[in-house]
């Protein structure tokens, strides 16, 4: 049972990597076309003139952690001999494909060079796997889960990993992910525009008020209290709960802070702390150190309970000057490489974090 869970988070983990690269890869997939050239032109094309930094690391560095998850899932299922190398190539493979798919794409310019450096990132990330097996960190690892988590942390684990993520994308209120109804709006308007439906698509901003000071307060109490609660419902023991608190509050202030800092500038790395997100923090930390000692159970009842809450708060709420100022920089910015794959996260994580409690609930114990 055991060897069955640790593969079910190197598999999931694997997963959901590989689509954040192709949606990270393919954002906006708009503008599909053909475009009267051979999806492998791009073998024949000259290399890049210029090489900045950023692509170099974007394009190495991104695959690394594929390659890493992909050759762990691999020695964890046995199903395939070895797992470096076909870790390697199926990496390979996405970053072909995709480079093939951006013929497409008016925006977007396939080239040699990427898929090089992805497989390369892809290769590193692989033998780093393989070289931690052989010495045994993988198993120590597998050593660790067991004694701090529950056989069926798997899910939990995978968010828990994707929140400081998911925070990069400025939220509306600190750490308060989750406010997707303007954009469900637009979503559902664009879908129906030019339909006897269209008029009955309400425009969300008659129905939203700003958030008061204490409402503030409280979307960063809950923001910072529902991974606490998802990290102490698979975690063993208050003193590892407590632990990780610690890790929680590190995260918090570390992944607001530098969105933030490259939202803006280094020297505004710290203009989220408002006075309501100073005051929630302090009360969620409490809330979150009061909480190490509850039952598994009514952790999950109260994370039900906190992501509802939360969400309720912030969709209620109009998007603020300084969330549509933020939002500019990352779409006309120099972040626009990612704006979508941090967006989704932001959007998405909070519902994913909900379904797995509700999952949870249902399971026997």
């Amino acid at each position: 049972m055991n060897a069955r869970q640790h593969r079910s988070s190197a598999s999931l983990l694997s997963a959901v990597f590989a689509l954040l690269i192709v949606y990270a890869t393919l954002y906006p997939f708009e503008g599909w076309r053909d475009q009267g050239v051979s999806p492998l032109a791009f073998f024949n094309g000259p290399w890049p003139k210029y090489w900045s930094r950023f692509d170099v690391v974007a394009n190495g560095v991104g695959y690394i952690p594929l390659g890493f998850l992909l050759a762990l899932a691999i020695m964890r299922t046995r199903l395939l001999p070895h797992p470096a190398l076909m870790a390697s190539l199926a990496a390979s493979a996405l970053s072909l494909t995709l480079e093939m798919l951006q013929t497409y794409l008016p925006g977007r310019v396939p080239q040699l060079s990427d898929w090089l450096l992805n497989s390369g990132g892809a290769l590193i990330g692989a033998l780093l796997a393989q070289g931690l097996e052989r010495m045994g960190a993988i198993d120590t690892w597998s050593r660790f889960r067991e004694r701090w988590f529950v056989r069926d942390a798997h899910w939990p684990l995978v968010l828990l990993l994707l929140w400081p993520a998911a925070l990069l994308f400025p939220p509306a209120a600190p750490l308060a992910l989750g406010q997707v109804r303007q954009r469900l709006h637009d979503a559902a308007l664009e879908w129906v525009e030019g339909t006897p439906l269209a008029p009955y698509v309400d425009e969300p901003s008659a129905y939203v008020m700003p958030l008061s000071n204490l409402n503030e307060l409280l979307c960063v109490v809950l923001g910072f209290m529902i991974p606490c609660l998802l990290a102490y419902s698979v975690t063993l023991g208050w003193p590892r709960r407590l632990a990780l608190l610690l890790f929680g509050v590190c995260i918090a202030l570390g992944a607001s802070s530098l969105s933030a800092a490259l939202s803006f500038s280094p020297e505004h790395g710290l203009a989220w702390l408002s006075p309501p997100a100073k005051a929630g923090l302090l009360v969620g930390v409490v809330g979150a150190a009061l909480a190490v000692i509850l039952p598994r159970r009514l952790c999950l009842g109260l994370l039900v309970i906190a992501l509802v809450w939360q969400l309720s708060l912030i969709n209620a709420a109009p998007e603020t000057p300084y969330y549509a100022q933020t939002l500019q920089s990352w779409e006309q910015g120099r972040f626009i490489r990612f704006h979508g794959l941090a967006q989704w996260l932001g959007w998405v994580w909070p519902f994913a974090a909900l379904g797995a409690a509700l999952v949870a609930l249902t399971r026997k114990q």
